[in-house]
């Protein structure tokens, strides 16, 4: 098992366009494999974004070209990639999915991840119902790639610590966060609420973003950053389309670990949920 390896965030502005989209993640994902990366993130809803009937027209199966796309690249370059998301439309169910894949450097994919959250608010004078067009995934994720324990989320997921407390018992040294971030939100939670989740389950986090206007018209916060189990940052995106990338360190995750044991120092006899909840 590797003690180093390099991680490569993409950070893109998706429209509603998907081959379009296909082509900039293309070029994105060659020159992130560039860098060294044994694993590369894709940002949330990569492939497409757009309102609740567009979404529709772009969704499809994980036998899909966004899905073949992303295991050809993989294969071609040697790497782990973390697809970002995909609308993803699953026979007999009436509501869409935004799940995440993880592919091996073989181009297999060996975890599915659908989003448990959804971003049903009102911020910044405008209205989002994921719910609209998409239902809530039921399972955490956490799968091995490259040697490492890899524990799958997205977006709005991060404000949710009882995730990532799952994740991390499972398991998990890296989380992957694809996200379409707005930009009243992220301006004032996106580092917060990254590096919070990094240092309370002490593990590396890789936040790959959109970044400016998407399909939806509206725009999103990028910075995609990533953060290591100390809750510093690494790496950080500036505001256009690139990649970052930072090298993780098991032997930094185990030593925060060994003399910060807050995960071994648990009580969980004592966390009762109030009820209801």
């Amino acid at each position: 098992m590797p003690d180093l390896i390099r991680v490569a965030c993409v950070q893109l502005t998706s429209g509603s366009h998907k081959e379009e989209n296909l082509e900039r993640a293309e070029r994105l994902v060659a020159r992130a494999a560039a860098t060294g990366a044994d694993v590369v993130v894709l940002p949330e809803k990569w492939n497409g974004i757009g309102d609740a009937e567009t979404l529709r027209g772009l969704a499809e199966p994980l036998s899909g070209e966004s899905v073949s796309a992303m295991c050809e690249w993989a294969n071609r370059h040697g790497v782990t990639l973390v697809g970002g998301s995909i609308t993803e439309v699953r026979e007999g169910r009436e509501k869409l999915s935004n799940t995440s894949v993880l592919i091996d450097p073989e181009g297999e994919v060996v975890a599915v991840y659908r989003k448990i959250h959804l971003f049903d608010v009102e911020v910044g004078g405008h209205v989002y119902r994921e719910s609209e067009a998409e239902e809530p995934g039921t399972d955490p994720v956490v799968a091995e790639s490259e040697g490492w324990s890899i524990g799958l989320s997205v977006c709005y997921d991060v404000r949710f610590p009882e995730l990532y407390r799952i994740l991390a018992l499972e398991g998990a040294e890296l989380v992957t966060v694809p996200a379409h971030f707005t930009l009243h939100t992220g301006k004032d939670h996106w580092h917060v609420l990254l590096r919070a989740r990094a240092i309370e389950n002490q593990l590396y986090v890789a936040a790959a973003a959109q970044v400016g206007v998407t399909g939806i018209g509206r725009p999103s916060y990028g910075r995609s950053l990533i953060a290591d189990p100390w809750g510093i940052v690494l790496a950080e995106a500036p505001d256009e389309e690139t990649v970052i990338s930072a090298e993780l360190d098991r032997a930094r995750l185990a030593d925060i670990r060994a003399k910060l044991p807050s995960l071994k120092n648990r009580q969980p006899d004592a966390y009762r949920w109030p009820s209801p909840v």
